[in-house]
């Protein structure tokens, strides 16, 4: 260990320093997750782990048919012999291989309790059986023959092969997920008969479109069924690229009952949609908890529970044996229209999710990439051309070498008197019938091997029967190796045959449909907002009120009213920039001293309530820091579905946020008024808009010291300054003309505002 750190260091020219060491071996391990656990090859679409399992109980004879063994056996000669890893990992890739809810074509057969789609784990090895399915025949049956490549087991005492000679590419009918080091892939499953046709039209047609082949596999098939609600459109993109969400849904149908009264029954999930996570779903709206942090239900889950009890009486599982997935909605009334009331659910539940597709793989050539699901297809077909030239070489070869042997036999058959005699006289009987007959080593091996019931009349016919079909087969399999038509004529007559024999109907529909949302019905009322300077918010009903009487906690003030409509949204920004959405018509009522807006996002820690603003979704605001840097955007451009918000304004180091200044079309200029009192005048013009926020434009110079204080519209009346003037509020007005020794071009420092009256204050008119 000594000697290794030292070369580390050490200056020669085959040192390395500690970081590049430090960097292969970081390397080293990537490569090895990769390719060596997570990400499955295009050839058979196999894990090392999984290609293990299968290898192995096909060494076990444990065929389709057979009689099952003990999972544990199983597990422990793949332990033993090729996967020198923890138990649990090989059971639980055999249980996934074996469950029909996992996998759309299952390969092993598993008797016992192999799990459940809703969550439930299998029994132990101990005590579940398994053997493979007759689908997985397409991956090992050709195995004997050539086809691929072993390489030595761990410890060098076994052989095991590179990969399996897959018939149909497996990576796409059974699909595959797996995480690596930087990278990770989501691969669908997809329908047999679909895939196989496009293979052959590939082998038909090598210069096929993606459109063209987009109208053979039009989309993944899940096991589960359920229906993919996205556009052809969209799903020829995701094919195109290798990357995509696809929208699924669950599938359902009304039943109709006795006096008019109808349920919902869902019979198809999404994939990783289970009947027990819908009931949690539901039970977590209906029956909700204080989040942590907070000290009651927030808006949304109150009117979320509110929803949902409004429209679902009750909502149980009867899924079993003969129904894998049914679940039974009963509504509160018949009355209920049942396109709002699926909405609510799909809305509300993983009965409507996003699948991930990322189909990202390791080629032909080794290498990890994400690629199209036609460059997934030509590499399988090249794979699939050179398993069936080595299947047929490995052939012709057994064919020459019993034609070799028939020959001999043949001349034994007509020569058989001096065959005897040859071998009683000669010492070396092998040598001597080599030279008298001119025989191989191999004839007269076999020669000398025969029995002498062999040499009968009745075989000697069936020796030339034998001898004309091997020589009939040897040109059949030599054509294939030279012909390639022929060679691709076979590989479509095989695809065909696996697809008659395997096939089946596809499961999952796939249905243009919009993503199911709930909008609240809002009554466009005039409202009025009131805001405090600590962030507590209460509405009322109207406009016009006097609010003079309105109070407020300890040590808080008005901040801001606003007449506004229940249809209008508020703008939140906190002190870190972020900006947050809320509805209007989501506040609290004008009770005690409302409630802090704090309860209603989900502010970062550390973070404070800064400014709120209402406007309608075309006006324009003008965002200033205290550093003198600010930006126009539109009200729009700051809304956030989110209720963590979202970074819209780039602070920089402690500078605050100015009030939000509302931009209108009256204005003609915009002042710029200083902590220290230098004033700038500037054209509206000169502000940069900013639609997706960020940091900002220079608006004003400052000096080290100074900070900005006020961002003002001039409108065409010029603007008011209210202040103190011998110890009285006073207010003068400055009209346009006397603002012009104060324009300059924006970034400069401006001049001291000279009015007469100390701590001024400016206001538009």
């Amino acid at each position: 260990m000594q000697n290794e750190i030292h070369s580390i260091f050490n200056q020669d020219d085959d040192a390395i320093t500690l970081g590049r060491y430090a960097e292969q071996a970081y390397l080293d391990y990537a490569v090895s997750v990769v390719k060596g656990r997570a990400l499955p090859e295009i050839s058979d679409g196999q894990k090392p782990v999984q290609r293990r399992i299968l290898y192995t109980m096909n060494q076990m004879g444990l065929k389709a048919g057979a009689k099952p063994v003990k999972s544990a056996r199983v597990v422990g000669d793949v332990l033993g012999k090729f996967h020198p890893h923890g138990d649990s990992a090989a059971y639980e890739a055999m249980v996934r291989m074996a469950q029909d809810f996992s996998l759309r074509y299952p390969l092993i057969d598993g008797q016992g309790n192999f799990g459940s789609r809703d969550g439930d784990g299998a029994a132990a090895m101990r005590y579940t059986e398994a053997r493979l399915t007759p689908i997985a025949s397409l991956l090992l049956d050709e195995l004997d023959e050539g086809t691929v490549e072993f390489t030595p087991n761990y410890d060098g005492t076994q052989e095991e092969p590179v990969c399996l000679p897959a018939r149909l590419p497996m990576m796409l009918l059974n699909g595959a997920s797996g995480i690596a080091v930087g990278m990770a892939t989501e691969i669908p499953s997809h329908h047999l008969g679909e895939v196989a046709q496009a293979c052959i039209s590939l082998l038909k047609n090598p210069l096929l479109s993606h459109e063209e082949l987009m109208t053979l596999i039009p989309g993944p098939d899940f096991s589960g069924g359920a229906q993919i609600i996205n556009t052809p459109e969209e799903l020829s993109e995701m094919y195109l690229t290798g990357k995509g969400s696809l929208k699924t849904r669950a599938r359902w149908e009304f039943e109709e009952m006795a006096r008019g009264q109808w349920q919902l029954v869902v019979y198809e999930l999404p994939p990783s949609t289970s009947s027990q996570k819908v009931l949690e779903e539901i039970e977590a709206i209906t029956n909700p908890k204080i989040k942590a942090g907070k000290k009651t239900l927030t808006s949304e889950q109150q009117q979320a529970k509110q929803a949902m009890l409004n429209v679902l009486d009750t909502v149980r599982d009867e899924s079993g044996k003969d129904h894998p997935v049914r679940l039974v909605f009963e509504p509160k009334s018949s009355r209920i229209d049942r396109d709002e009331f699926v909405n609510m659910l799909l809305a509300h539940t993983s009965m409507e999710c996003n699948v991930q597709l990322n189909l990202v793989c390791i080629g032909l050539d080794g290498r990890p990439a994400q690629r199209s699901l036609l460059d997934i297809l030509k590499n399988w077909l090249a794979f699939r051309r050179n398993t069936v030239l080595k299947r047929t070489q490995y052939r012709l070869d057994k064919v020459m070498d019993r034609i070799e042997v028939l020959e001999g036999r043949r001349i034994v058959y007509l020569n058989i008197d001096e065959v005897i005699a040859v071998i009683r006289e000669s010492e070396t009987p092998k040598d001597a019938l080599m030279a008298r007959f001119q025989l191989t080593s191999r004839q007269a091996e076999d020669i000398l091997e025969m029995r002498l019931r062999q040499l009968a009349k009745l075989e000697g016919i069936k020796i030339e029967q034998e001898l004309a079909d091997k020589i009939l087969q040897k040109q059949e399999l030599t054509h294939l190796l030279t012909d390639g038509k022929a060679l691709e004529k076979l590989m479509i007559k095989e695809i065909q045959a696996d697809a008659k024999q395997f096939g089946d109907e596809r499961r999952t529909l796939i249905q243009a449909a919009d993503k199911a949302s709930v909008e609240e019905k809002i009554i466009d009322e005039p409202v009025t907002v009131v805001i405090s300077k600590m962030g507590w918010i209460r509405s009322r009903q109207g406009h016009g009120h006097d609010l003079s009487n309105v109070s407020f906690k300890t040590g808080d003030k008005l901040y801001a009213v606003y007449e506004c409509r229940t249809v209008d949204k508020m703008i939140v920004l906190g002190t870190n920039g972020r900006v947050y959405t809320l509805p209007v018509a989501n506040l609290p009522a004008f009770r005690g001293d409302g409630q802090p807006i704090t309860t209603m996002i989900d502010l970062e820690s550390g973070t404070k309530f800064a400014h709120a603003i209402v406007g309608a979704s075309d006006s324009r605001w003008i965002l200033a820091k205290t550093s003198g840097l600010g930006f126009v955007c539109q009200f729009s451009d700051m809304e956030s579905r989110l209720k963590a918000g979202k970074n819209f304004i780039t602070m920089d180091d402690e500078s605050k946020l100015l009030k939000p200044v509302l931009l209108d079309e009256t204005a003609q200029m915009i002042g710029l008024l200083s902590e220290s009192g230098r004033f700038l005048v500037i054209s509206k013009d000169e502000l940069k808009v900013l639609s997706s926020g960020g940091l900002g434009t220079i608006l004003m110079g400052l000096d080290p010291k100074d900070s900005l204080a006020q961002v003002i519209p001039i409108g065409p009346q010029g603007i008011k300054a209210s202040g103190i003037y011998r110890s009285k509020h006073t207010e003068d007005l400055l009209t346009l003309d006397d603002l012009k020794e104060y324009e300059g071009k924006r970034a400069r420092k401006g001049k001291l505002l000279q009015v007469r009256m100390k701590q001024a204050s400016l206001f538009s008119l």
